[in-house]
């Protein structure tokens, strides 16, 4: 895959080259677009899902289509740093928690392959918090796991540390927890330091959801004719636990019946303006996030929950039919927000790469 002319800056009135990014499981770039607004040279990206495919390609330039098993080491350009997000589902409290013992759960060992071969000075890993209480298949911590084969990679291996993060604690308006995994090649005797907290100003919904009319991909995708029915009956800031029962679902009856079976949960809730959203789900169901409108009765449009995510306005989607619409909420629920990404990668280039001329 070729990108366009190399990027560089200058630091202490020398030219260099701008660290060169290979970019694995890349969605649809929100990740990829917080590094490039960092300085980051994107050199090769990969992704299988069309649907992502589409918005990278429209956005940010080139990406391999195909499945990561096919592509070969050789087929990929050197790069100083590898960024993934493999694929989160077989982890996720919103899914069956199969972890590695689901075929999309090794898919991080295609990761270890590639980073075998290219040795990048860093490499990052971002998931759900879900992996962290993970088993691996021989019964040991999946995240101790991971730290300890790029801690022995080609006996150089990187110094590895992982945090949990809340995304608005990091500029984000939304409270979205996924942890990330930094490693930094030990011979360059660095250890990564994750970036302090900052202060959560203007990024409660009220905040966010000020759009002119002039930004593009207002649309949203319709309740079903029974989920309507509940979320007229939710106030601002309430739940499905505000719906009349003659109002609710046959299945959210059964719930209501026996709340401590089922633990009650909080399906359907509409977050108000001073609140800080919650977190937005590739499968943008009212049972699995907060993605009701505060004051109307729709799912935020794709523009609103792109915001949610930072990503940009001039940030680009595809909206041309129900099909595309329903297959947008889920590779921006799929995305790391970019402001977060942003923050991470503006943190590795101060440590790693600042005054550093990549070769």
């Amino acid at each position: 895959m070729k990108r366009g002319s190399e990027m560089s800056k200058t630091v202490n009135n020398t030219t260099v080259k701008a660290p060169r990014l290979i970019s694995l499981f890349s969605g649809c770039g929100g990740l990829d677009l917080g590094f490039k607004n960092a300085g980051f040279d994107l050199v090769w990206a990969n992704d299988f899902d069309s649907d992502a495919q589409a918005v990278y390609s429209l956005n940010l330039g080139e990406i391999d289509r195909r499945d990561i098993l096919s592509v070969g080491e050789d087929e990929i350009p050197d790069g100083d740093i590898l960024t993934a997000g493999f694929p989160c589902q077989p982890f996720s409290n919103a899914g069956n928690r199969k972890g590695v013992h689901d075929s999309r759960g090794m898919l991080y060992k295609e990761c270890l392959r590639i980073i075998r071969n290219k040795m990048p000075k860093v490499i990052v890993f971002e998931n759900v918090r879900g992996l962290l209480s993970t088993k691996y298949v021989d019964g040991r911590n999946l995240a101790d796991v991971i730290v300890e084969d790029l801690s022995t990679m080609n006996d150089v291996g990187y110094d590895v540390v992982h945090r949990l993060l809340n995304a608005s604690d990091y500029g984000v308006p939304q409270n979205r927890h996924r942890v990330f995994f930094i490693g930094v090649r030990k011979d360059l005797e660095i250890s990564f330091k994750f970036p302090p907290k900052i202060p959560k100003h203007n990024l409660t919904l009220g905040n966010i959801l000020n759009i002119p009319s002039n930004v593009p991909n207002q649309v949203d995708w319709a309740f079903s004719p029974q989920a309507m029915d509940m979320v007229t009956h939710i106030p601002e800031g309430g739940s499905w636990k505000d719906v009349p029962y003659e109002h609710l679902a046959p299945r959210f009856k059964k719930i209501r019946d026996n709340m401590k079976k089922y633990r009650s949960p909080n399906f359907y809730r509409r977050f108000s303006r001073n609140e800080i959203c919650g977190t937005i789900t590739a499968s943008a169901q009212p049972e699995n996030c907060g993605i009701i409108h505060p004051t109307q009765n729709r799912r935020f449009s794709i523009r609103e929950i792109a915001r949610i995510q930072t990503f940009p306005d001039t940030f680009q989607f595809i909206d041309d039919s129900a099909k595309d619409i329903t297959a947008m909420y889920k590779v921006i629920g799929n995305a790391v927000p970019v402001q977060l990404a942003n923050i991470i990668a503006t943190a590795i280039m101060d440590q790693v790469f600042e005054g550093d001329c990549c070769q």
